[in-house]
């Protein structure tokens, strides 16, 4: 009986130290992982100010995206539960000049904060999509963002808690986001707004989304007319990702090109794409290659945005297989610089915000020509030294970057103009 007992306890303290050692060696592994991968995978432009605190900024980002990967493969939780948590951050403290209220919109959850400023009726009102490819962000990670535009803009902002993929694939996400905005147009005036001046915007996904929403509801002529849209470095098109930015910022943080395709394709489908197919544009049938070129090409682009070592790419042969596991890509539902011209004539007037050292930078630029082609008025920024990305950061102390206020001033100084 003693010896097997004996047995039990080293085997025990076997378990423990090894415990003890994996411990250790697990997220020691993890940093190395995430130093390599740094160092061999990323690029700061130096046309980035503060390019060390971006460097800082992304060698933890990535770590946090390493780390939710092993926890999925070692049956843990699911990678995204590891991102959104990261995502939320840390909550601001109250903020004296604005009252906010969490309510519901038609079942939609969302965040409204009103200027106490300004007066309780007929003011400004513009709904807000966050970004994060669909897949995380929330109301509470866009905290600091709604609240500087809310105060700086007097502006009664909206900001929507849409469910989210892989949970909730496309075109969930987005039904939750037309749910929220019928509700505040038709409703605008319980909030203190006037309903012929909302707007609706976002940046990143939830710059796509508020395109979308605004194609959407351009023809519902029960409803009161969205004011303006505005999008901050929006990812709209999955036809050809070997625009020039594509080409000279796919290594740039804070969304290198490989993983923008992989988020925006997870959020759609569910699955794992073959991302160098989609980069060589095998997912694209001849006859839709040549019907979006007129609007999906290097040749509607200022020569300046090509003088960074752009080289044009003839695609490779079109893969069937590919195409039909990607084909929801060309529904403009998902990409709306495809919708036809009939509907973008009639969108309302526009904001853009570009970022130099963004890798969806020229969806931005494509997207401001098929406006203006079809007559629509467009105000456009370009943060020349921006990235992707650079704009969540407002009021974040000591993380915020130059191109952070210069991109967030812009789009209140748009909006006190509506």
């Amino acid at each position: 009986m003693l010896p097997f007992l004996a047995q039990r306890m080293a085997l025990g303290e076997a378990l423990l130290n090894l415990l003890l050692y994996l411990s250790i060696f697990i997220p020691f592994l993890a940093l190395a992982w995430t130093l390599y991968y740094h160092v061999t995978r990323t690029h700061i432009p130096p046309g980035i100010r503060q390019g060390a605190k971006l460097h800082v900024v992304s060698l933890v980002g990535n770590l946090m995206f390493g780390l939710a990967l092993f926890l999925e493969k070692v049956g843990i939780c699911h990678k995204y539960v590891i991102w959104r948590l990261v995502m939320n951050g840390i909550p601001p403290r109250e903020d004296a000049k604005l009252i906010i209220k969490d309510l519901l919109f038609d079942g939609i959850p969302v965040r409204i904060y009103w200027p106490k400023a300004s007066p309780a009726r007929n003011g400004r009102g513009m709904l807000y999509l966050h970004g994060g490819a669909g897949l995380f962000g929330s109301i509470r990670t866009y905290e600091r963002v709604c609240r500087y535009i809310a105060r700086e803009s007097d502006t009664v902002v909206v900001s929507v808690e849409f469910r989210l993929a892989p949970e909730h694939l496309h075109p969930v996400p987005l039904l939750d986001c037309c749910t929220a905005a019928i509700h505040f147009l038709k409703n605008a005036k319980e909030y203190g707004v006037d309903p012929n001046r909302i707007a609706i915007g976002g940046d990143s996904s939830g710059g796509t989304f508020a395109a979308v929403v605004c194609q959407e509801l351009v023809t519902r002529v029960d409803l009161p007319r969205m004011r303006a849209q505005i999008m901050v470095y929006p990812f709209l098109q999955a036809v050809d990702f070997n625009l020039p930015s594509h080409q000279q910022n796919c290594s740039v943080p804070m969304l290198f090109r490989k993983r923008a395709i992989k988020l925006g394709f997870a959020y759609l489908t569910g699955k794992t794409i073959n991302v160098e197919g989609i980069i060589e544009s095998a997912h694209v049938p001849r006859d839709m290659w040549v019907k979006y070129r007129k609007w999906i090409s290097a040749d509607n682009l200022p020569e300046e945005f090509k003088a960074r070592g752009y080289v044009s790419k003839v695609p490779v042969s079109f893969s069937q297989k590919l195409y039909e596991l990607v084909k929801p890509a060309f529904d403009p539902r998902f990409v709306p610089l495809l919708a036809e011209d009939a509907i973008i004539c009639q969108l309302p007037e526009t904001f853009i915000s570009t970022c130099e050292h963004d890798v969806l930078r020229d969806d931005g630029l494509l997207y401001k020509k098929r406006l203006e082609d079809n007559g629509v008025p467009v105000t456009w920024h370009h943060v020349q030294d921006g990235f992707h990305g650079v704009a969540f950061f407002i009021d974040h102390a000591l993380l915020e970057f130059p191109g952070t206020r210069d991109c967030m001033e812009h789009v209140a100084q748009f909006l006190k103009g509506l």
